[in-house]
């Protein structure tokens, strides 16, 4: 494929640019999903989500009934495509299954959906799939999708700001529903700088923006991207579910300095301990609970063990 038909796919992908209102916890599934897709699937092919994968690879703990009700609400949510030929309505699964006790459901994709997926997956490396998983805010994750189309030009589009906020549903463009972040102060505090700063902590992609005036009104933004060094290894979408989750167990370790081999072991060892783990990662990184100064100390704190010093 020549260089410009590469760049030409990415500023044109249909499913990055509809129109679509998804929380945080159905864009992971998104994204879960778009990790499992294989060029050599079959027509109806099914794909399993685990919830332990789920926990693994997002730090966040998603039970049945909140994924549920995320994909009862994926369900009825159409994505809306528009190009110059026409307006297509679409609709993401044919079925759902909940396999109870197994602690996993079975999704089946609608066939007129899967295109436009492996069309979005093509913007994405295993990596850039993990850092999609990693951010919290859900504006955040829709930024990165846009920013990972233009990452080889070094700047987006410029998005009128009706347009960026009709893609974020932010505003219904029949002007049914009320206007969110009207104020252009809530929509860099709320929307825009949570993004610059997940993605810049979490991603290979570092972004900044600048909204541009029209007389005395912000009437457009854009966004502009260059690539830094990865602070994440690959997402290990090709290990079990169990071994996923101790690696990223371990890598949650590494990054808390806690490196004593035999207390790793014991977390490691111990279920309870893993899942604890899990819920503080999530915590700290979406600043429900502070620590600058000692982070590793605090968790072993909350696990009821010994801080690392004293295990030195």
């Amino acid at each position: 494929m020549e260089a410009s038909e590469s760049l030409e796919v990415r500023q044109h992908n249909a499913i990055t640019t509809a129109r679509y209102d998804y929380t945080a916890c159905q864009l992971d599934l998104l994204f879960f999903l778009l990790s499992k897709l294989r060029r050599e699937d079959k027509p109806n092919q099914e794909y399993q989500i685990h919830m332990n994968e789920v926990v693994a690879m997002t730090g966040r703990e998603w039970h049945y009934k909140q994924l549920k009700e995320a994909t009862e609400s994926m369900g009825s949510r159409m994505f809306e495509v528009e190009n110059d030929h026409s307006y297509v309505q679409l609709w993401m699964f044919q079925k759902v299954e909940y396999v109870k006790g197994q602690g996993y459901l079975r999704i089946r994709l609608s066939e007129d959906i899967r295109p436009y997926l492996f069309e979005l997956k093509n913007n994405f490396t295993s990596f850039q799939l993990f850092s999609a998983l990693k951010i919290s805010s859900k504006y955040a994750k829709r930024i990165y999708q846009m920013a990972s189309q233009w990452k080889d030009i070094g700047e987006t589009k410029t998005y009128d700001l009706d347009e960026f906020k009709h893609m974020l549903k932010l505003k219904d463009p029949k002007g049914k529903e009320p206007e969110q972040f009207q104020r252009i102060s809530d929509l860099k505090a709320k929307v825009l700088d949570i993004a610059v700063r997940q993605i810049n902590e979490n991603t290979e992609l570092k972004i900044g923006y600048t909204l541009l005036k029209q007389g005395r009104s912000f009437h457009a933004v854009r966004f502009y991207v260059t690539k830094q060094q990865p602070r994440q290894l690959p997402i290990p979408f090709d290990e079990s579910p169990e071994q996923a989750k101790i690696l990223m167990a371990r890598r949650h370790l590494e990054s808390l300095s806690i490196k004593d081999p035999k207390l790793v072991a014991q977390i490691i060892g111990d279920e309870k301990l893993v899942d604890e783990l899990f819920k503080f990662m999530y915590r700290l990184k979406t600043d429900k609970i502070k620590a600058d100064k000692n982070p590793g100390g605090l968790l072993l704190t909350v696990l009821g063990l010994k801080s690392p010093a004293k295990n030195a």
